[in-house]
């Protein structure tokens, strides 16, 4: 395989002189999905292609009919002018629900075919299966870590792309059967260029023992030499599926970055990237939205989980690519309302009906996991429970006591905030609720530490901005001295833990595997053990509670488990 050897570019503006490369694999041949066609007429004079872009669906079947009903009216639109339509994922696609989980992400597969999704791009928690069946990571030699995902990308009659997954040991792109890098597509006359890639995050952001043998390429020069050597191959327009994201408020301007985080991944990609080289950027992974040109290139997400879509419409006309932005659109005007079932707002000017091929596709789904979605699990939320990625919650602070409650001899049971992922509503309390807020296939791992690594572990993660910590057992409070952060430790009855002290700490295996942990305690510290997933473990501890829960007995705000002299992430000046 030949190798091409990209410029390095730095992707922050602050940037001195950027580190070493690696080399990105050329792109041999791009395939095209239209290769046995016959070769198209020339284009008319005029075309509009539109770009609908995807993200971070996590198994949400339900949320499909009204998406492609949406589609469905604009590809009317599109048909009647002689345009096209092209709807492009940018990962996250099958992990987070029961529907889709039970059969591991197959579903979805199924439910993307009946929308006809052009091309998608892999995400970090696309590794989260580890190999075909029920346990999360290799358990023999024979198991392949990515067995299950492997067995999508089989089945998928769209193109999943990844450009920048390397092998660790030859640096080599993996080349695994059926995935791609880009592809080359024919879409009203018009040639369309599709890179897959996935944030630097990736292989911190998912089980370790699924992905310990891979390495991320850069995703700026990645995308670079793909796009020039599909341009080279006819491509009149590229776009990128990008399983990295951003973070804006506004959408009434998209020239106007002023509401936007601009210290964002895709940010520093978009604006690395060459003048004129990709008109459009799908992204995805923040869960937040971005509607806006970054320097000259249209970058869309649309939150998470399926509740809205982005779209980017291109005009080529005259030898020149316009392209028009649109804010994300909402696919029911109640978010809380049954996305089966909710009012949808009309769509490319005509009324949005769910599309019944598509409740079809996924009515066998839903229908398995609805015995296992509906068990009640013996109690009754008085309020809602919420999550919070950054802060601590009442949903946060239930979740990790449950977890202290499998093994009260434990000192500390630590759960991280990024892994809740639904606040729960009021009500009695169902498995599918539960499943929603906590869909991780993680396992319990028990680390034995002393009290300094712990707190060199609670440091680390208040001056990050990853999920914050979750803590039972412990009590932390952290200041600034003297331009230094102090952190503070007390046990269960207030007694300061001392540096020495040995802990027992309970949490799952995904996070005793992250850097927070291995780059602090040995690996012989880390005790994973078989059996089901955390989870259940958790079900079975609300069922022995029974009775009613109320947000108050699991977050004081008076009295809170994490004391700051701010929020996170802490910097000390000196």
């Amino acid at each position: 395989m030949r190798r091409f050897a990209p410029l390095a570019l730095a992707l922050t503006a602050c940037a001195a002189t950027p580190p070493p490369v690696p080399e990105v694999p050329r792109l041999e041949r791009v395939p095209s999905v239209a290769a046995e066609r016959p070769a198209p007429e020339a284009p008319p004079e005029r075309v509009v292609l539109s770009v609908v872009g995807i993200n971070d669906v996590h198994g949400h079947l339900e949320r499909l009919p009204h998406l492609a009903g949406a589609v469905a009216n604009l590809r009317r639109r599109r048909a009647a002018d002689g345009g096209a339509v092209l709807v492009i994922d940018a990962g996250d696609m099958w992990q987070g629900t029961l529907a889709s989980n039970l059969d591991e992400g197959a579903s979805m597969v199924r439910a993307y075919e009946t929308l006809r999704v052009d091309a998608a791009a892999l995400g970090n928690h696309e590794f989260d299966y580890g190999p075909v069946g029920s346990a999360a990571t290799p358990q023999g030699p024979d198991d392949d870590p990515r067995g299950a995902l492997l067995a999508r990308i089989a089945e998928a009659d769209f193109p999943i792309l990844g450009a920048n997954f390397l092998d660790a040991e030859s640096g080599e792109w993996v080349a695994w059967p059926g995935l791609e890098r880009a592809v080359l597509l024919e879409r009203a006359g018009v040639k369309i260029g599709v890179i897959g890639v996935s944030t630097a995050e990736t292989l911190r952001t998912t089980i370790r023992a699924n992905v310990a043998d891979l390495e991320m390429a850069p995703l700026a020069s990645t995308i670079e030499v793909l796009a020039r050597e599909l341009r080279e191959d006819g491509a009149q327009v590229v776009v990128v599926a990008a399983h990295a994201g951003a973070r804006c408020e506004a959408f009434d301007d998209p020239r106007d970055l002023s509401s936007c985080e601009l210290d964002e991944e895709i940010v520093h990609v978009a604006r690395a990237l060459p003048e004129g080289l990709v008109d459009v950027i799908v992204a995805g992974h923040t869960h937040r939205a971005i509607a806006h040109f970054v320097g000259d290139v249209a970058v869309t997400e649309s939150w998470a989980y399926g509740r809205a879509f982005g779209r980017v419409d291109l005009v080529l006309e005259g030898g020149e690519v316009r392209r028009r932005i649109f804010p994300p659109h909402d696919l029911c005007t109640d978010r809380d309302a049954d996305y089966l079932r909710c009012e949808a707002p009309a769509y490319a000017g005509a009324p949005v009906e769910a599309e019944p091929a598509m409740v079809r596709t996924i009515e066998p789904a839903l229908e398995a996991a609805r015995a296992q979605r509906e068990a009640p699990l013996g109690v009754t939320l008085e309020a809602p429970f919420a999550r919070s990625r950054q802060v601590e919650s009442p949903l946060g602070n239930l979740l990790v006591d449950l977890l202290a409650e499998l093994d009260p001899q434990a000192d500390v049971a630590l759960l991280n905030g990024g892994g809740v992922r639904a606040d729960l509503d009021a009500g009695p309390l169902t498995y599918g609720a539960l499943y929603e807020a906590f869909p991780f296939d993680n396992r319990l791992a028990r680390v034995t530490l002393t009290g300094a690594e712990l707190r060199a572990i609670v440091a680390a993660n208040l001056g990050s901005e990853s999920g914050t910590l979750i803590f039972a057992g412990v009590r932390v409070r952290a200041r600034c001295e003297a331009g230094v952060l102090r952190v503070e430790l007390r046990d269960r009855r207030g007694r300061p833990i001392r540096d020495r002290a040995r802990l027992e700490l309970l949490t799952t295996d995904y996070l005793a595997t992250t850097s927070l942990f291995t780059g602090v305690v040995s690996p012989d510290a880390v005790r994973v053990e078989d059996g089901p997933p955390l989870r259940e473990g958790l079900a079975e501890r609300l069922r022995a509670r029974g009775g009613a829960l109320r947000p108050t007995d699991f977050l004081d705000e008076r009295a809170p488990r994490v004391d700051l002299p701010g929020r996170r992430p802490l910097r000390c000046a000196p």
